[in-house]
């Protein structure tokens, strides 16, 4: 049948064994369905990436200063979300384009 000993106080050593691993096994899978379910809820929290990004100066008033796609890695951390027609906008009264993202190509306001 199996490899088990045949006499019974080993029989119970073992079954005591498993029956800690047992318990080690459904604590780690309790331990990982938490996670998922908390990574779950973050994603679902996350706010969406926003189409437009103007990243902001310092100072009174932060002035604009680039404009970006939403998703550019090269955006700095001062910035706010912006619709279209205000980052058309902010690109025809002269405030920076990203050269990585390049929002004047994705807005058509290349001359």
């Amino acid at each position: 049948m199996y490899d088990l000993p045949p006499d019974l106080p080993r029989l119970r050593t073992l079954e005591q064994q498993l029956t800690i691993w047992l318990g080690h096994i459904r604590k780690a899978i309790a331990a990982a369905e938490q996670r998922e379910a908390e990574q779950q809820r973050g994603a679902e929290r996350r706010s969406a990436v926003p189409d437009w990004i103007v990243e902001l100066g310092i100072g009174q008033g932060a002035p604009s200063i680039e404009v970006h796609a939403g998703g550019c890695h090269a955006a700095g951390k001062r910035r706010r979300a912006i619709d279209r027609d205000q980052a058309r906008r902010l690109i025809a009264d002269g405030v920076r384009t990203c050269t990585h993202c390049q929002p004047d190509v994705e807005l058509r306001m290349i001359d």
